[in-house]
């Protein structure tokens, strides 16, 4: 478990390591990004879409982070259209997006005006998509083994929950792995 957990740390440290250096949120901190973490479109795909129905998908993501990537292929793979924007820093996006700081991740989705935070599973997604709830997003917290992007071989893919949350910090389980 420990090993795991460590495991887990690094992997969030690679994909953030802006957010790492962060102790405690700073409340007298701007959300503006600055100009070395504004959004440029480092990778813009245009993966040919399964469900023309489903909007674009803008993802936004450390340029360091392998799993993010691996998150971002299975998505694409699922039928959505992703644009991919490698940024130095995600917090100021996460912090937009009202994504609760014990819900985040390494990697933030915006689609249809909700946020997707860490990796959840793309048909979770599109059933989300589709019922159209009153949230302001999902989230899978932290980076559990066998999650979509966090497969490991030959190592038991951990139980996770994926998070429903609301623009106020209020957040309740919306589906379970």
């Amino acid at each position: 478990m420990k090993l795991a957990l460590a495991l887990a740390m690094a992997a969030l440290t690679a994909c953030n390591p802006k957010q790492a250096e962060r102790s405690a949120p700073d409340p007298s901190a701007s959300s503006t990004p600055s100009a070395s973490s504004t959004p440029t479109a480092s990778s813009v795909s245009s993966a040919p879409s399964v469900s023309s129905s489903l909007p674009v998908m803008t993802v936004y993501k450390s340029p360091t982070c392998g799993c993010c990537k691996s998150w971002v292929d299975a998505v694409k793979a699922a039928g959505f259209t992703v644009e991919v924007h490698d940024v130095d820093d995600v917090t100021p996006v996460k912090d937009d997006a009202g994504v609760p700081a014990d819900k985040r991740s390494c990697h933030t989705a915006i689609i249809d005006g909700y946020a997707i935070e860490g990796h959840v599973p793309p048909a979770t997604i599109k059933k989300f998509l589709a019922e159209h709830p009153k949230a302001a997003g999902l989230a899978v917290p932290g980076m559990p083994s066998g999650s979509p992007g966090m497969e490991m071989p030959g190592q038991e893919p951990d139980h996770y929950d994926v998070i429903a949350f609301q623009a106020d910090g209020k957040s309740s389980v919306y589906e379970s792995h």
